[in-house]
């Protein structure tokens, strides 16, 4: 086998499973269902119409042969290893309707049952390869500068560290960072965001996302096996195969439950006929119909369906559930707890407030700060540099400069002795600042840094920042409420913060001044208090608070490996109003498993009533006790890919 032969057979999306002989055999389950419907069609007017009998059994015996070959087949595979399903259930039901002198219910019943499982398959198989069909999108070729020229590849013989073309329309190829030109890019595959991220020198873009309006070079940082797209449909189709608690329970019950029917079926056929001396053929055909209409097809497929369509449905709006019993967990949620920086903020500093001693010398306080902190890559520091850059601000020479670990700094400048840094430093150096003014800023969940002459000790000015709350942070609170969901935040900051943040943002409880063992210990308080808790943090330094809660969500996994095997539940965009979408989500899919559940048990169980009383067919069984219930089961379950977040 050559290069090309194996980039055709490989898929799009390296290491995803992808049936690709999956089409081939859907034309051929059609065309034998067609020949079969038109055999058994002609066969019912030879019987009723013309009279012809023994043609129209032929036609029948054709009509169970060709669509019941895969039934027979599984019914005996599974015999001979002792199990029992519904393979073996529809062909005893079939073959003794024929040999008691109902063949056209006996041929009904395969074809039926033949285009009922071809059906489901066709539905859950669907739903299962509905998120990989979008990263099959991705493309397989890309445009490479090598050795001077412009060379189109294929993606698995790209090397980490190579340069690719991406003109506007095309589609990002692989996971790099942008080297050149910038550009709006479409991440709506990953994120669920339709809105355009924009891009430039430095930026991270994502193999199947699109570039919309620029010419981009990127410098590829990951294999195509190892793509931000690839690990996701992984992680999906993984999700997909977990069973969840409730499944496993439908299975054990169906397992136990196929034997049962079987026996009492028997009884059926034997009792009446031995004990009053009821006709025979009538019995065995009404303990037929009882087999057929007590196969637990909707039943089994009743969860598994609904957890397929669920998580299928996340992962397109930008939301990856890890396993299905994640969804049970989800449902039962009552309280979460949300991290406050970079979760209920954006986690980066602002400066809010530059508060000179000498209204005339604002310039001066920003100036001097900016000069001490501009080699600091403190995220206060950082902040106050930009503000300077921005406002024009000339920096000046610095000399002497002396970093305070966790304090501040002082130096040098224009001659002058100078202290920047926190109530602490100033405390600490006996230095004399507005104290006031200083609890106010905290009290509004400022944090403050004062500027100083070292000598004669004199404040000159505070400079308050603040980390600013998401934007859709109230609204998502506001919706957990909605939902009756009660919200705590658990932070590092210090009281005066997280009072504000928590005020601004309406979250019920807080909990401040905690590291990260404290916050294992909060979450596990909370889940005895509560049963049910969901973490919401970065997952990075939040992952053992995120591991210890029944559900652990992670914000922000685009770009982050971290995130994706952290938790359960990976938001790919920093947006949390998703987690009131998730909680919904996983109440409707309980909901609908439920709904499925019970309409299952009802159903057959009058079915099972109306076989033993005689007032239903072999056929109705079929058509509406088994095929119609499975088919009205996974149309219920598909709901569940068209729900949308709310915000």
């Amino acid at each position: 086998m050559n290069a090309n032969e194996t980039h055709e057979d490989a898929c799009s999306a390296c290491s995803i499973e992808i049936d690709e002989d999956q089409p081939q055999s859907n034309r051929l389950t059609i065309a034998i269902a067609a020949v079969s419907g038109v055999l058994l069609a002609i066969g019912l007017v030879l019987e009723f119409e013309l009279s012809q009998q023994i043609y129209a059994h032929m036609l029948y015996l054709v009509v169970m042969g060709i669509a019941g070959y895969r039934i027979y087949k599984n019914a005996l595979t599974d015999l001979l290893h002792k199990r029992v399903d519904m393979n073996l259930l529809m062909s005893i039901a079939a073959i003794g309707a024929f040999l008691i002198g109902h063949a056209e219910e006996g041929a009904s019943v395969i074809f039926l049952f033949f285009t009922a499982e071809f059906l489901e398959d066709y539905s859950v198989q669907r739903a299962r390869n509905s998120v990989t069909s979008l990263l099959k999108l991705a493309p397989e070729e890309a445009l490479v500068k090598r050795n001077g020229s412009e060379v189109r590849m294929h993606v698995h013989d790209i090397s980490i560290g190579e340069t690719i073309l991406v003109k506007p329309g095309e589609k990002v190829p692989l996971d790099s960072v942008v080297t050149a030109g910038s550009s709006g890019v479409n991440e709506s595959p990953l994120t669920g965001e339709s809105v355009p991220v924009s891009k430039k020198i430095g930026s991270q873009v994502y193999a199947g996302t699109m570039n919309l309006d620029g010419f981009l070079e990127v410098e590829v940082t990951k294999r195509s096996d190892e793509t931000q797209i690839a690990r996701v449909a992984k992680l999906v189709q993984e999700a997909q195969r977990n069973k969840s608690p409730t499944e496993k329970f439908v299975n054990r019950f169906a397992g136990r439950y196929t034997p049962i029917v079987i026996v009492l079926a028997l009884l059926t056929a034997i009792v009446p006929p031995l004990l009053f001396g009821a006709s025979l053929t009538t019995w065995v055909y009404r303990a037929l119909i009882l087999l057929v209409v007590s196969c637990p097809c909707a039943l089994a497929i009743s969860t598994p369906v609904s957890m397929v369509s669920s998580i299928t449905g996340a992962a397109r709006n930008g939301v990856l559930v890890k396993s299905a019993s994640a969804i049970e967990a989800i449902a039962e949620l009552r309280i979460v707890a949300f991290d406050k920086t970079g979760t209920l903020t954006e986690g980066k500093l602002v400066v809010t407030d530059i508060l000179p001693v000498n209204p005339s010398s604002k310039n001066n306080v920003l100036s001097v700060a900016a000069s001490l902190e501009a080699k600091s890559s403190h995220p206060i520091a950082s902040a106050i540099t930009e503000l300077a850059t921005k406002q024009g601000v000339e920096l000046q020479g610095i000399m002497e400069l002396k970093t305070i670990p966790g304090l501040g700094v002082e130096g040098t400048v224009g001659g002058e002795m100078y202290l920047v840094g926190s109530v602490n430093m100033f405390l600490d150096r006996g230095v004399p600042y507005p104290e006031l003014t200083v609890t106010e800023l905290q009290e509004a969940g400022k944090t403050t840094i004062l500027v100083a002459h070292s000598n004669p000790k004199q404040t000159i000015g505070i400079i308050a920042l603040a980390d600013s709350i998401r934007p859709e942070a109230i609204q998502a609170v506001r919706e957990l409420k909605r939902l009756r969901v009660e919200t705590v935040m658990i932070s590092g900051d210090n009281d005066y913060t997280a009072t504000a943040i928590a005020g601004k943002v309406g979250i019920d409880h807080f909990h401040a001044g905690l590291l990260p063992e404290d916050k294992v210990e909060e979450v596990e308080a909370l889940t005895e208090k509560h049963g049910h808790v969901a973490m919401v943090g970065d997952g990075i330094n939040d992952a053992p608070a995120l591991a210890k809660a029944n559900v652990g969500i992670a914000m922000g996994a685009i770009g982050s490996d971290v995130a994706l095997e952290t938790a359960d539940v990976a938001l790919m965009h920093d947006d949390i109003s998703k987690v009131s979408y998730l909680v919904s989500l996983g109440r409707k899919t309980m909901r609908i498993v439920k709904q499925n559940i019970w309409a299952s048990i009802l159903v057959k169980s009058a079915f099972a009533a109306l076989a033993v009383v005689g007032l239903v067919s072999l056929w109705m069984a079929v058509a509406i006790g088994d095929m119609g219930l499975s088919l009205a089961v996974i149309l219920n379950a598909m709901r569940l890919a068209l729900i949308k977040p709310r915000l």
